[in-house]
């Protein structure tokens, strides 16, 4: 399949959630809290997107899949999309836009401490994700967009201190997570033992 129609199908898959939730939305079957469903799911949706993206360098190495690396940045992208609206779903439809009762939230939900440096470095990574970008940082380029690593970690620790009673999400989130960090440090470190 051309890359072009490869793009197309990876974008419109990757807004049926969005199309799901409005759905639900449009529909009244988000259950007794919507606004809390809308943000639990767009949060959820980030953390797999981030997951589908830092599978995508372990995937064209094991199994030698090299044409997903012309998506990955596009994955990255939906990542960055799906962290705004959990961003935004929270602050209008749980804060109500109340600005004067965020210090209040964050001594009730000290997660949320997690996810503002989790967004803002998405939002430098979008930003940066260009071609134009990649040739104008050049080495730092690299380093930036290894923040992924950070953000993955934060991610997955919003995840866990929220946890009221079952521990089976941040339990399987935590260790996707682990494998994806993992499997990148064991080769930077057989790449450190052959120099």
């Amino acid at each position: 399949m051309p890359v072009i129609w490869r793009r197309v199908l990876i974008f419109a898959v990757s807004l049926l959630p969005l199309l799901f939730i409005v759905y639900k939305t449009i529909t009244n079957q988000l259950g007794a809290d919507p606004a809390k469903a809308i943000v639990l799911f767009t949060g959820t949706w980030a953390f797999y997107f981030l997951l589908i993206t830092l599978l995508v360098s372990p995937l064209k190495r094991l199994a030698n899949q090299s044409w997903l690396m012309a998506h990955r940045r596009m994955l990255g992208l939906f990542t960055l999309f799906y962290a705004i609206a959990h961003l935004l779903s929270y602050l209008i439809f749980i804060l109500g836009l109340d600005f004067s009762s965020f210090g209040s939230e964050l001594v009730k939900r000290p997660y949320i401490l997690l996810t503002i440096p989790a967004v803002i470095l998405l939002i430098a990574l979008g930003a940066t994700s260009t071609q134009a970008m990649m040739r104008r940082l050049g080495k730092n380029w690299v380093k930036l967009h290894k923040s992924i690593y950070l953000i993955a970690i934060l991610a997955w620790l919003h995840v866990l201190l929220q946890v009221r009673s079952s521990y089976a999400d941040a339990v399987l989130f935590g260790v996707l997570t682990a494998l994806l960090l993992g499997v990148r440090l064991y080769w930077t470190l057989r790449k450190a033992q052959r120099r």
